[in-house]
């Protein structure tokens, strides 16, 4: 979405994504084109797919190391992880002029708004204060990095984590990405 600054940490990049994601759901309630709707709604659920590997990849084992309750936390954030791909995989596939749609999306921007708040307002903040700032900042780099090669669609039966991330998510990528373009996706 946005160009990062090379002085930015991962929290900045991080928080950054979220407010930028929510901005385009806000975009997405607010018109009435079935077509825009659709492509808002194709470039949240890449974006939130893209944020949530590199996640997965690089914050949670650091939050891991370095938080006193760091396997916790990444747990019910890797639960929330799973809620948002439940729903954007049943938001792929439904008309954006439909009832169905807009409920997805107050579930999707539900869900989300639930977990932004819980890494700003309490990992992020324990984050900085335990991770040294180079670290953080080499840690948005790996972030921004990992984004290019993640897949652009919901995978909820793969597992979330590091691994299966860095092993079989740039195929998996590779091939969401020439569907897109197969299909004109946005994203």
């Amino acid at each position: 979405m946005t160009e990062t600054p090379v002085d930015q940490d991962v929290v900045d990049i991080l928080t950054t994504e979220h407010h930028e994601v929510l901005d385009l759901l806000q975009q997405i309630k607010t018109s009435t084109d079935a077509e825009e709707r659709r492509d808002l709604a194709d470039t949240v659920i890449s974006e939130l797919v893209r944020h949530s590997v590199a996640e997965e990849m690089y914050v949670y084992p650091a939050m891991k190391k370095y938080l006193p309750d760091g396997d916790e936390a990444v747990d019910h954030d890797i639960e929330e992880h799973k809620e948002l791909e439940q729903t954007m995989k049943k938001l792929e596939s439904v008309d954006a002029q439909s009832a169905e749609f807009t409920q997805l999306l107050i579930e999707l921007e539900n869900i989300l708004r639930d977990h932004a708040s819980d890494e700003e307002n309490e990992q992020f903040p324990q984050l900085r204060a335990q991770v040294p700032r180079d670290e953080l900042i080499e840690i948005g780099g790996k972030v921004e990095s990992a984004k290019k090669l993640a897949p652009t669609r919901p995978h909820p039966l793969a597992p979330n984590n590091e691994v299966f991330h860095k092993l079989v998510g740039p195929g998996v990528g590779l091939v969401d990405r020439l569907r897109d373009k197969l299909t004109g996706r946005a994203t």
